[in-house]
């Protein structure tokens, strides 16, 4: 008897264990996260999605669609974002960041915090802050960098670039770039109002076929349409600006259509015109929110410098050239700013938009700027609906690059 208590006893709590364990909550299944109930801007120009889904899983993109057209992975995490408007992250394809190590991971986190995904370094960094560039830092935009930029002296402005006299010293400093893997070599092709000598036709010729040669594009700083015709004739691929200096003519159209695969970073200069700047309260520490706020004025001669650029970017977007997003300095957020400039310029929000995420990772090679499947999870949530008012990207509720959510609260 009692060998029998005992076997059955056994058996009762083995039958008990066995439901209790068929009682506990079934681990998740699925390493996805479902993103549902938002607008979605897919970034490639087509229609928003108003009420559509976007499934994450690590740091890729599987799905994006209409939340009836999408194939949810069972056990997969759930986000409701009803109300709310998802659009790719920013891209910054000309900023100028620190120029140490310490200084451009701040440069990187304070970006992403504002949904920027990248921003590429235009012609200032040192060979051993090039190399850091792999790093990805947690929370925090890519790095792209061109190195040490190219020009003729110019006393007084900041040095740590290449000035050359001859056009052997510009072929060299290429290669000496190629050889380091710039992301983009820089020339800055201006004589700063008559203030310096600037790189000749023969010099920046000679650095961009050798350029081609090694395989590594040419960006180029330009103020006048002079030199932007030169510089066609040439083969530059990238303008790191536009045509400051007046509005374009007929015959810059025509080698602006000759040159199809010519890209514009627009970099559009302030408007003269306050914008709403109260996105940065909270975020940005009280003494740089003054500062912007200073400056953040009405001014006639602003404006009409504004305008020059604003009607040639116009025109050229109009006639088909690709235009990226550009904001050159070290301002965070100034992405923002700049999709409102290219509004006011005559781009539709959405056009802007393209700009400013498709385009712009396109120009930096990144595998990004779409909401669609295998690409890069950088995207932006936001409370407001940017096709109405493309102030609206300013409303960030959550930023997630590389599929991961960005600490908004850290501002170095």
């Amino acid at each position: 008897m009692h060998k029998m208590n005992l076997a059955a006893a056994a058996a009762i709590i083995g039958l008990s264990l066995s439901a209790c364990e068929q009682q506990q909550p079934e681990a998740p299944t699925s390493t996805a996260t479902v993103f549902e109930g938002a607008r979605l801007i897919v970034g490639d120009g087509s229609a928003p999605i108003e009420n559509g889904v976007l499934v994450i899983d690590g740091t890729t993109i599987v799905a994006a669609g209409d939340a009836g057209e999408v194939n949810v992975p069972d056990g997969a995490t759930h986000v409701d974002l009803t109300g709310q408007t998802v659009m790719p992250a920013i891209y910054d394809t000309h900023v100028h960041l620190s120029g140490d190590r310490a200084g451009v991971v701040n440069d990187l986190i304070r970006r992403a915090v504002f949904g920027v995904g990248a921003a590429q370094s235009m012609g200032r960094d040192p060979d051993e802050l090039i190399a850091t560039r792999s790093d990805l830092i947690p929370g925090g935009a890519r790095y792209f960098s061109a190195g040490r930029g190219i020009t003729r002296p110019e006393p007084g402005r900041p040095e740590g670039i290449y000035w050359i006299e001859t056009v052997e010293e510009g072929v060299a400093a290429v290669q000496h770039l190629a050889s380091v893997d710039v992301d983009v070599v820089k020339i800055w092709v201006d004589d700063r109002n008559g203030q310096y000598d600037k790189l000749t036709p023969e010099m920046y010729g000679a650095i961009i076929e050798e350029a081609n040669a090694l395989n590594v594009r040419v960006m180029a700083h330009i103020y006048s349409e002079e030199d932007a015709k030169g510089l066609l004739r040439a083969g530059l691929p990238i303008f790191a600006h536009g045509i400051r200096d007046q509005d374009i003519d007929d015959e810059t159209m025509g080698l602006f259509a000759a040159n199809p695969n010519v890209v514009l970073s627009a970099n559009l200069p302030d408007r003269g015109l306050p914008t709403d700047l109260s996105f940065l309260e909270g975020i940005v520490p009280a003494d740089t929110l003054a500062g912007a706020q200073a400056e953040n004025v009405e001014d006639a001669a602003t404006q009409e410098t504004f305008g020059i650029q604003a009607r040639n970017l116009d025109r050229l977007h109009d006639a088909g050239v690709t235009v990226a997003l550009g904001t050159d300095g070290n301002t965070p957020w100034a992405p923002h700013l700049e999709l409102e400039d290219m509004v006011a310029s005559g781009l539709t929000p959405m056009e802007a938009i393209i700009v400013g995420t498709h385009n712009s990772a396109e120009l930096l090679g990144l595998n990004g700027g779409v909401l669609g499947p295998a690409m890069d999870a950088d995207f932006l949530i936001l409370d407001g609906n940017p096709l109405e008012d493309i102030t609206n990207t300013r409303a960030i509720s959550a930023v997630y690059l590389r599929g991961e959510e960005v600490d908004r609260s850290v501002y170095p």
